[in-house]
């Protein structure tokens, strides 16, 4: 019996999607950086600053879909996990912010910082606190990790399509 019991197709689907556009990301990322067209970045921070934070995104979220569907029957190790994954997620966004700060390729307005820093922040931290109160009472903690889950998966998606749109849509003006 797993912890999660009734939410197997939740996880199945957020898992899936989150291991697919991880593929997706990385086919996009190839083909852009192989067309001749795109002008190369002088600073080579703008990757880790917008680019990878999504795979890192769809990657937790991927492993919090399999840390839930484990077939673990008690819930304080896997609440520790996701706990962790939590923390080490707020962590993370520090760590983007700064790139973000200090690289001069682009200046990031509200969007970038609301969908770069505040919200995978707001979900990293829903998942440390759920974690938490897991030990109080289980049924709503998944539901905040459930959230949390959707939410990376959401700012993933977002900064993946921004990305690309940037590069097809904007570059190409700017650069002629």
């Amino acid at each position: 019996m797993a912890v999660a019991d009734g939410w197997e197709n939740f996880y199945v689907i957020v898992g899936s999607s989150a291991g697919a556009l991880i593929g997706l990301q990385f086919v996009v990322i190839t083909l852009i950086a192989g067309n001749p067209n795109v002008r190369r970045e002088r600073d080579p921070r703008v990757g880790g600053a917008f680019a990878t934070p999504s795979v890192v995104h769809f990657s937790l979220v991927l492993m919090l879909s399999a840390i839930l569907s484990s077939p673990a029957d008690a819930i304080p190790l896997v609440a520790v996990l996701w706990g962790l994954v939590g923390l080490c997620g707020l962590a993370y966004v520090i760590i983007v912010a700064r790139r973000m700060r200090v690289q001069k390729a682009y200046k990031p307005v509200f969007e970038d910082w609301s969908f770069h820093v505040l919200l995978p922040c707001a979900a990293y931290a829903l998942l440390a606190v759920s974690a938490y109160a897991a030990n109080f009472d289980v049924r709503p903690s998944l539901f905040l990790v459930g959230a949390a889950a959707l939410l990376l998966l959401l700012v993933g998606i977002h900064n993946a399509w921004d990305a690309v749109t940037y590069q097809v849509f904007v570059r190409p003006r700017q650069d002629g």
